[in-house]
């Protein structure tokens, strides 16, 4: 099983496209930083991933953190969100999605400090608990920190306007807590 970026402007219109069809979001473009990837096996694309930005302000992981308003809008750039993952729906196998998370949490770092000169120390994923479990993720080790209330970013305070969301986490290392609250 490989991991391969999405580099070249066609994989980027496959990616698109596979995202569009089969996930249950759709194709939304990703905001700011990006770095999108398939999984592939016997070079067929078995899975699909996109991580960028982080949410700017969700409750559960800032107090997670312990952040204060200025050390997030400071350290947010050393977290990266998980904001697609896809497996082929003619894919079936065990642990499958699991194994994928293991991989990327080795790789991503280093891509995205060789594409964007910062080195994350934190993922986040938002799970759409009338769609999924969380269970790959609970499998490979990502932390449950709590939910959102359900108003997005563009939501009216105090309305929920949005799904309510799990929010689990990955620290990619163990001093995790004191490179976003410096």
């Amino acid at each position: 099983m490989q991991l391969c970026p999405v580099v070249t402007r066609d994989h980027s219109r496959l990616w698109n496209e596979y995202i569009h069809r089969y996930h249950y979001l759709g194709h939304k473009p990703l905001p700011g930083a990006q770095l999108r990837y398939f999984v592939t096996l016997d070079e067929q694309i078995i899975a699909a991933l996109g991580f960028g930005a982080a949410a700017w302000q969700t409750a559960p992981r800032d107090q997670f953190i312990g952040w204060s308003h200025e050390q997030r809008q400071k350290n947010l750039p050393l977290v990266v969100n998980n904001a697609r993952f896809l497996i082929m729906p003619w894919v079936k196998s065990k642990n499958l999605a699991s194994t994928i998370l293991s991989m990327i949490v080795r790789r991503l770092p280093t891509q995205w400090e060789d594409r964007y000169g910062i080195h994350p120390v934190l993922l986040e994923t938002f799970v759409d608990t009338e769609q999924f479990a969380g269970t790959c993720y609970k499998a490979a080790n990502w932390i449950y920190v709590g939910k959102t209330k359900g108003r997005g970013k563009l939501g009216p305070a105090g309305k929920q306007s949005v799904p309510i969301k799990d929010l689990w986490l990955y620290p990619l290392c163990r001093q995790f807590r004191s490179h976003l609250t410096r």
